[in-house]
């Protein structure tokens, strides 16, 4: 498949990844390009802005979700309707799974799709010490595929000094950002915030977008991006017969973690989904088979799903009566009798679980984890896998101990999520490619076939 494509990447966090992203995001939708936008890692985030601000379609890649392949078909099912594809790294470049690893880098992603890599660097003080940064990145691999470079906090002064110097290294001067704090796209960190809460950021990114078609050469960054080569990959094998099954996903200012690869595995297998409001609708949607709570923000309007009785007692009573559940991190939260609040108020939620959900004063188990049950369980079977993510200030008076979840690097290991008859639920956030067999099952036991 042939998909235009460019990776913004940097030396370390904080450079100006995110700003120079959107920033070029926006523009390029200013110019009436078909526009598709991806953030490495197992980020929510970021898509989720760059949907409802930017208004340009979203989404993730992940090397530890997905092998190569997966990962070149999950793309491609994206892109394929993209005049270009914009990918925003994560951390530093060649950061990966381990302090002294690529794997599942930003770098590891670049090799993947084969895509040129534009290497954004932070210039504030410096002048030709900048220019080291840069041979330094090219040299550290081989195969580096930095192709261009964006100087953030520079002026066009040092930037035009220093451009021949560029060019013979052989690298495209593809521009600079001068210091405009004003204009600056802050990293949000998973947790804090959600687009709908950052006033006038609309009126910014459009501001910056008119800076950034002064200061970048945008023709330059246009043709980089379609000098990446065709992708080839290996279609999956769909399970023979699967049943038709109507799947209500909970999805509002509450519920809004959700990976697009997840919803388009259910699709893919014939799911039907239906999407709700535990904050504003009284009931599941009609003909509702199965029920999935995603992760979001439920602590942040615990108020509101509390004093919504008819939608608590009407998910109790579905799940009560063994209607198929998968629930993770804010959906598990919100199936305890118990949430609290930022504020420290406790409100009663749909109470299928008997224990309270507390606000801790630290990050809770965080990141990568590949999970695997314990005992036989509607879902999974021993033996098998899933992969998945965690990242939670809130913990559970019961975070259950059906399955053992593993570091990548072996180390550490913990015990969680409840699997009982057909619901499972915990904190982790499951990426359903990583293991579709979970997905076949739950949607079998959906159709009533388990």
């Amino acid at each position: 498949m042939n998909a235009p494509r460019i990776i913004f990447a940097a030396p370390a966090s904080g450079s100006g990844k995110t700003t120079v992203t959107c920033g070029v995001l926006q523009a390029l939708k200013n110019r009436g390009i078909q526009v598709y936008s991806f953030k490495c890692g197992p980020d929510y985030i970021d898509p989720m802005f760059q949907e409802k601000v930017i208004g340009v379609r979203s989404g993730t890649l992940d090397l530890f979700f997905s092998p190569e392949n997966l990962l070149k078909r999950l793309f491609c099912r994206h892109a394929k309707n993209a005049e270009i594809s914009v990918i925003e790294g994560v951390m530093g470049y060649y950061d990966g799974l381990a302090t002294d690893s690529d794997e599942a880098s930003t770098y590891a992603v670049a090799k993947a799709l084969e895509a040129p890599v534009v290497l954004i660097i932070n210039g504030r003080g410096q002048a030709l010490s900048a220019l080291a940064t840069l041979e330094g990145f090219l040299r550290f691999r081989p195969d580096s595929r930095i192709r261009g470079v964006i100087f953030n906090q520079m002026s066009e002064a040092v930037f035009n000094a220093l451009k021949p110097k560029i060019e013979e290294m052989g690298v495209a001067a593809i521009g600079y950002v001068p210091k405009v704090p004003d204009l600056v796209i802050e990293s949000r960190h998973l947790g804090l915030v959600t687009p709908g809460e950052i006033s006038d950021l609309s009126e910014k990114l459009l501001k910056l977008a008119r800076l950034l078609e002064k200061t970048l050469d945008f023709d330059t960054l246009i043709g980089l991006s379609r000098e990446a080569a065709e992708i080839e990959y290996t279609e999956a094998t769909l399970p023979a017969k699967l049943p038709k099954a109507n799947i209500a996903v909970a999805s509002d200012e509450a519920f809004c973690f959700l990976y697009k690869d997840n919803l388009a595995l259910l699709e893919e297998y014939g799911a039907s989904i239906s999407y709700f409001s535990p904050i504003r609708d009284t009931a599941l949607p009609e003909k509702t088979d199965g029920l999935i709570l995603p992760g979001g923000y439920p602590e942040l309007y615990a108020k509101e799903l509390s004093e919504n009785t008819a939608m608590r007692e009407a998910v109790a009573s579905a799940i009560c009566a063994g209607m198929p559940t998968l629930a993770e991190c804010g959906g598990f939260l919100y199936l305890h009798r118990e949430l609290e609040d930022m504020n420290g108020r406790f409100y009663p939620m749909a109470g299928v679980l008997p224990g309270k959900a507390y606000r801790t004063n630290r990050l809770g188990r965080f990141g990568y984890i590949t999970l695997s049950p314990k005992e036989d369980s509607a879902f999974l079977e021993p033996g098998e896998e899933i992969r998945a993510h965690e990242y939670h200030y809130f913990e559970s008076e019961d975070p259950g101990e059906s399955f053992l979840a593993v570091k990548p690097n072996g180390k550490r290991k913990w015990d969680c999520m409840i699997a009982s008859g057909n619901l499972l639920c915990g904190f982790p956030h499951l990426f359903y490619e990583s293991n579709p067999k979970l997905i076949e099952r739950f949607l079998r036991r959906c159709a009533g076939e388990e």
